[in-house]
């Protein structure tokens, strides 16, 4: 089931072992233009200098409202249903009954996991400096060193990682499925990748600015070799403006 919009499945599924693209970042294809007004737009979504966020994570959920809807649309038991959601609660795997009058292969259409953001209870203070229109991110308290001098420049979308390689924004819309887990409205995305034997650098990242009915949901996920020492993570986060 195609619970999420490709944006945010690409980066909520890219693993830490992606491994390095073979050619710069500079020989990516061509992007689609950016929308009418993007700057404004990037700046309303960019974090703050001592902006306080909240660390995410990724979770899942069954398709339980769907199925319950459709059960009740033909009649099927409302005990069965609460017997699955009880065996669910309790960690066990949801079994099929005949008593909520669909057939088994439908039962198992709706025994999809849709990936969920969550909060981990954390907040934390990023450490974030602007300079004219760039800004950089620090190593903040209680947060991976993943965006640690990651640059972004407001004026001509281009973000830098301290790699040595850097990427221009695409803009992420907003989608109206109504199947999506994760209420998209809007955002930007860079793709990084590129390596030069030379320094022993390379990076496969992704960075993703994505507009929520309730905030803003910044994800960096990537794999990377800095003076040939590797590493990888993903840092979730999420904060009002």
């Amino acid at each position: 089931m195609k619970a999420l919009r490709a944006p945010l499945l690409t980066l909520l599924t890219l693993t830490s072992g992606g491994g390095f693209s073979p050619t710069s970042a500079a020989s990516a294809p061509a992007r689609p233009p950016l929308p009418s007004g993007w700057t404004g737009k990037l700046a309303a979504l960019v974090p703050l200098p001592g902006q306080s966020a909240q660390l995410l994570e990724r979770s899942s959920r069954v398709a339980f409202p769907r199925l319950q809807q459709r059960v009740m649309t033909v009649g099927g038991s409302r005990e069965a249903l609460y017997e699955l959601f009880s065996s669910v609660a309790r960690g066990e795997l949801p079994k099929y009954d005949e008593r909520l009058k669909i057939s088994r292969e439908e039962f198992g259409s709706y025994m999809v996991f849709q990936p969920i953001l969550v909060s981990t209870g954390k907040l934390v203070k990023l450490s974030l400096t602007r300079s004219g229109n760039v800004l950089r991110f620090g190593n903040a308290a209680g947060l991976p060193g993943l965006l640690r001098d990651v640059t972004l420049d407001l004026g001509s979308g281009e973000l830098r990682t301290p790699e040595g390689f850097g990427a221009r924004p695409r803009a992420v819309d907003g989608s109206n499925a109504p199947d999506r887990s994760i209420d998209i409205r809007g955002g930007f995305e860079w793709n990084v990748r590129g390596n030069d034997p030379v320094t022993q650098n390379g990076i496969n990242g992704q960075l993703q600015l994505l507009q929520l009915p309730d905030k803003v949901v910044l994800i960096y996920t990537r794999f990377s070799m800095l003076r040939g020492t590797t590493s990888n993570g993903t840092v979730i986060l999420g904060y009002t403006r």
